[in-house]
């Protein structure tokens, strides 16, 4: 007798830093034959390591952790195969709104059984649809409106051979155009991120860091001393010795950090 093979389960992880948290939606999924969870994790840094390796479909995630909040998880495994996500969160009236605006699900502490319900229902019909790739056009949307009300972060997420990095912005000394990429060099080290340098001088601190020419951004906390070269340029030089250029167009930019012109 032929038999029909079973539906393949939606296979589910839930991140919360909360026990009581993820031991309610495991609860609540456990009546569900389509929803296998496959893991777990209390932080975001957790997180990252667990969805990398699981590679679930469905992801359940909170947005206020300590740490690394939700939205950082999501930029740490950006460009790998995203699973569909449903937030759960606690009353943030501009988060909510963003949800909504994107067309993303999200749950609200402490949302009722009929309301979880209907948020799990439309992430398999997502999935079973196979939409994975608007959902994905709707979460970097989402990611790039909360990071304009966010302001500036404190750290940058950089892939580095299979790894991600948590580089805090303080510790970057210069940086400089590379292709589709800019290159972070903190130290003896260096890091790719693929960014526009336009796009990565609208996230830092103008207050800290200056873009001194076309390809350079440099942390003036890292500063030693400035010679004038030819045309209106500078040589600047570094505290560990690295010496990049102030081209002439840049100078002004120079004058309101410094409180004076050169």
């Amino acid at each position: 007798m032929h038999k029909t093979p079973a539906a393949k389960k939606v296979r589910t992880v839930i991140v919360d830093d909360e026990p009581l948290g993820r031991e309610r939606i495991r609860t609540l999924l456990e009546d569900d034959p389509e929803i296998e969870v496959v893991g777990e994790a209390s932080d975001g840094k957790a997180a990252v390591a667990v969805i990398a390796k699981l590679k679930p479909a469905l992801l359940f995630l909170d947005v206020q952790m300590p740490e690394m909040s939700g939205f950082e998880v999501l930029e740490a495994i950006a460009g790998a195969e995203m699973p569909a996500v449903i937030f759960v969160t606690a009353y943030d009236q501009y988060a909510v709104k963003a949800f909504q605006v994107h067309a993303l699900d999200y749950l609200l502490k402490s949302f009722d059984r009929e309301r979880f319900g209907q948020a799990v229902h439309r992430a398999k019909m997502e999935i079973t649809r196979g939409r994975e790739h608007k959902f994905d056009e709707r979460l970097v949307a989402l990611l790039e409106d909360l990071q304009e009300q966010q302001g500036k972060p404190e750290r940058l997420l950089v892939r580095s051979g299979g790894r991600i990095i948590f580089l805090r912005v303080e510790e970057i000394d210069w940086i400089e155009a590379a292709d589709n990429y800019v290159c972070l060099h903190v130290g003896r080290e260096s890091h790719l991120l693929r960014s526009t340098m336009a796009s990565i001088e609208q996230r830092l601190d103008a207050r800290k860091f200056l873009r001194i020419h076309r390809s350079t951004i440099v942390n003036l906390d890292r500063v030693r001393e400035l010679a004038p070269l030819f045309h209106g340029d500078y040589a600047v030089r570094l505290r560990d010795g690295t010496e990049l250029v102030l081209s002439r167009n840049c100078r002004e930019k120079l004058q309101e950090p410094l409180g004076q012109f050169l």
